[in-house]
């Protein structure tokens, strides 16, 4: 059974964060990382010793650098570490499931080479509430648009376990999963809703398929369940 929802009042406002490129964490999401940065070694290790929370966020490229390192997006995604594995290689496999996002109040002193901040929760409280039914979701548009999209893109899907999530782990899973840019996750990330999230979603890939050639399909060929 998945440990419940911490309430708001329980979840940290000053927290590591690990800034990484085209890795969308949402709430209710899992995402898996392989950890060896020293750095992020150490946030791993103070997040297992303080509530395994640290936060996810993406590089801005139009943000300038500053004096903490290159600029960030300000809206990101609270996770908690759920999985914990050390490799032989002195790397660690995590996976960290997303609870809450925040936006950005300050940057703080950084620990041990990791980043912190001070972020703002409440006004995404919402979101660690239990799932509801995501009204206005259109699923079948969705997944009409999927199909010649992950054609295009050369991803081998796993229809029969698409086709029973449930609307709103099947909004945030496709948008964990598609391989879209930056700018599009943080689009994403970003809206206000989980079907304002979809239509969003449902737009990227309709883009996404028509000015994508088959010819620059990913080659490593990802999948999706």
């Amino acid at each position: 059974m998945p440990r419940p929802l911490p309430a708001l009042e329980h979840l940290p406002t000053e927290f590591g964060i690990f800034p990484l490129e085209e890795a969308l964490l949402l709430p209710g999401g899992r995402l898996p990382l392989n950890v060896f940065e020293p750095r992020y070694l150490a946030l791993v290790e103070d997040s297992l010793a303080a509530g395994r929370f640290f936060g996810m966020l993406q590089p801005d490229p139009s943000a300038p650098v500053g004096p903490h390192g290159p600029g960030l997006f300000r809206v990101g995604c609270l996770g908690r570490l759920v999985a914990f594995e050390e490799a032989e290689d002195g790397r660690t496999l995590i996976a960290l499931q997303g609870v809450i996002r925040f936006a950005v109040e300050s940057e703080l002193e950084g620990r041990r080479g990791y980043r912190r901040v001070r972020a703002a929760l409440a006004r995404f409280a919402p979101a660690i509430a239990p799932p509801a039914p995501v009204e206005g979701f259109d699923r079948a548009t969705l997944l009409a648009r999927l199909r010649p999209y992950f054609a295009t893109r050369g991803i081998n899907a796993n229809w029969g376990a698409i086709e029973v999530l449930a609307d709103a782990a099947l909004i945030t899973t496709l948008a964990m999963a598609c391989p879209f840019g930056a700018a599009e996750q943080q689009a994403l990330l970003e809206a206000p809703t989980p079907a304002e999230r979809a239509r969003v979603l449902a737009a990227l890939i309709e883009i996404d398929t028509h000015d994508t050639p088959e010819a620059d399909a990913a080659p490593n060929r990802p999948r999706v369940s």
